[in-house]
């Protein structure tokens, strides 16, 4: 407890993980670009992705059979098996990248990545098997260097003509697995930091408190206002994170 107390900087990578709660309640998504620019001034880019892991691996298990029974298994599968094949690659470059560098890789994507939000870019071609392989591929890889794998799944499917449902599903499973499989891997080559892990389950309930306020505080017929509310808080932890203020 007291070397827990002590991590430099915990009580604004608290307000991270209560924020990103909250981001995630009432926007469905960015939970990730907003806790890691901040988490990444404090930690070690393994010790950041290892409290973010734990601190998201709870949450989603009450709801996992029904996301598989929903989601297009095929598809899934697919998802799944490019991001084995790609997250142990973007976890060794990780591996041998300066912290400095992480920060600025992680507050960048996020950036892009909300640009890309905001200005409404969408996949607009057929979805095959090899796409969709291919997107979960990219997705493990963005998840090794910088901690974000929904991005290129999310994309992609914001153009298919699965159902809603399915659509849900899909990403549901292919995040969670993306946890476990980051976790397993960070493990398998050492670089798994014993601390994180308890910071990141003490996070949990601060995570979670955040997520049950922004469902609450959720109204459909102003869905536009909370995801500009929830691009302000991404934009603010992106920018927060990058070098240049230390």
């Amino acid at each position: 407890m007291d070397a827990l107390l002590a991590t430099e900087g915990l009580w604004w990578i608290v307000l991270a993980a209560t924020l990103s709660g909250l981001v995630r309640g009432f926007a469905g998504f960015g939970n990730a670009m907003v806790f890691l620019p901040v988490a990444g001034q404090f930690l070690p880019p393994f010790a950041a992705l290892t409290a973010l892991m734990v601190m998201d691996i709870v949450g989603p298990v009450p709801r996992l059979r029904g996301a598989a029974r929903d989601g297009h298994m095929p598809d899934i599968a697919r998802l799944c098996v490019g991001a084995m094949f790609t997250v142990p690659i973007g976890l060794w470059i990780l591996g041998r990248t300066d912290p400095e560098v992480f920060r600025y890789g992680v507050s960048g994507a996020a950036i892009i990545l909300l640009a890309l939000l905001v200005t409404g870019v969408k996949y607009r071609g057929r979805l095959t098997p090899p796409l969709v392989f291919g997107a979960g591929g990219l997705g493990g890889m963005s998840a090794g260097l910088v901690g974000l794998p929904g991005p290129p799944v999310i994309f992609l499917y914001m153009a298919s003509s699965l159902p809603v449902r399915a659509i849900r599903g899909n990403i549901y499973v292919y995040l969670f697995f993306l946890d476990i499989l980051l976790l397993f891997v960070i493990w398998l080559m050492g670089n798994m930091v014993i601390s994180a892990v308890w910071l990141g389950a003490a996070l949990i309930l601060p995570y979670a408190a955040g997520v049950l306020i922004g469902t609450a505080l959720f109204r459909p017929e102003a869905e536009r206002t909370y995801r500009i509310i929830a691009y302000v808080i991404i934009a603010a932890s992106a920018l927060s994170g990058l070098p240049i203020w230390d």
